[in-house]
This record gives C-alpha cells, sequence and structure tokens, in this order.
C-alpha cells in the first residue's frame, strides 16, 4: 500500500495525498501518518509548499471525519440503545452505561474529539460517537480541525527533515499503532470474555 501512495502522491501531488487522507479516516488500508511523512519529503524536494501541503492533507482528513459524523449522526442514539438493551448484557454493557456515555461525552466531547485526533483508529472513531450526541458542526470541526493539523503538521515536518529517511519515522509510527492495537485488543477480548461467560451462564 505504500507504493500505492507514493504513486498516487507523485502523479495527482496534494490532491492525492489529501484523498488517501480522506480514505486512510475512513477506512485505513495504510497510517496516515506515512502519507504525512511522504507528503513532508515531497515538500523537502520542492514538489509543493509546506502550508500547501498541510491545508490540502487536513481538509482530506476533515472530508473523512465528515462522512464518520454523518453515519453516527444519522444512525442515531435512540436505535443504539435499542440494540445494546438486547445485546449489551452479554458483553457487560447496560443501556444505562451506554447513556452515562453519551451524556459524558456530550460534556467534555470537544476534548475527546481534538486530542483523539492524536490517535491510530481512534482517530477515525471519535467522529462516529460526536455524530450519535449531535454535537454541533461549529464544536464538531473547530475541535477536529485543531487536532488534525497538529498532527498533520507534526508528522509532515518529521517526514521533510528526515528527508530520503522519511521511513524511518514509518517505523516509530508502526510502534505507536502497535500499542493501540493492544489497548483496543484487550478491550475486545474483556468484551468477548464477558459475553462467552453471560452464555454460559444462562445455559447453566
Amino acid at each position: 500500500m505504500i507504493e500505492l501512495a507514493i504513486s498516487v502522491i507523485n502523479q495527482i501531488g496534494l490532491i492525492g495525498a489529501a484523498l488517501l487522507i480522506a480514505i486512510e479516516v475512513v477506512v485505513p488500508p495504510i497510517p496516515s501518518e506515512a502519507i504525512l511523512l511522504l507528503t513532508g519529503f515531497n515538500v523537502g524536494l520542492g514538489s509543493f509548499g509546506f502550508v500547501e501541503a498541510v491545508i490540502a492533507t487536513s481538509v482530506g482528513s476533515l472530508i473523512g471525519a465528515t462522512l464518520l459524523y454523518l453515519v453516527g449522526y444519522f444512525f442515531t442514539q435512540e436505535r443504539l440503545e435499542g440494540i445494546i438493551a438486547k445485546f449489551g448484557k452479554y458483553v457487560g454493557l447496560p443501556v444505562k452505561d451506554f447513556q452515562k456515555t453519551m451524556k459524558w461525552f456530550e460534556k467534555f466531547g470537544g476534548p475527546l474529539v481534538l486530542f483523539g485526533r492524536m490517535f491510530p483508529i481512534i482517530r477515525s472513531l471519535v467522529s462516529i460517537p460526536a455524530g450519535l450526541v449531535k454535537m454541533g458542526a461549529a464544536k464538531f470541526y473547530l475541535f477536529s480541525g485543531i487536532g488534525i493539523v497538529i498532527w498533520n503538521t507534526l508528522w509532515i515536518t518529521i517526514g521533510y527533515n528526515l528527508g530520503e529517511n522519511w521511513a524511518q519515522g514509518e517505523e516509530f509510527a508502526q510502534i505507536l499503532d502497535y500499542i493501540i492495537y493492544a489497548l483496543v485488543a484487550g478491550v475486545l477480548l474483556y468484551l468477548g470474555f464477558n459475553l462467552v461467560k453471560a452464555i454460559l451462564f444462562k445455559r447453566s
């Protein structure tokens, strides 16, 4: 997939970088860090300017974030509560706890969206609860925009400074990704354990 990113950016420049970032937010085929590092490398080559690179990739990220926000917005919290009421007991998630979580997100959603943009997986998923709680568009774009610009600027700068060695930055990014994946896997294992336990308890 890295070869695809290189080819797309080489052929259509910043539009390609923005397109790849937008796709990565929704369906992450390649890490955004790799795209941003490669973009920074191209900035160093003089293919395009630094500010233009940050703007283009940030717009791409916002487009992807908007699509996931709309998924949460139109799915509705009520529908999700119905699913949780039916199946939540199997994974230790009662409706009351979910409702408390949504109220907590309504209260602290802005900072969560901002900082969530700086972590793998979370940066994509955080848009969905924002849509579920009907976070205002201005608030969503403000906090998303700040987090996205910080994240994109950081990795583009690293790619610019590493130059032809930009791939070394990807190695560090992969370590960060693995840490987040491990945490998510731990949560999924916990939910799976509760599900199996609930099923066995019900049968007995």
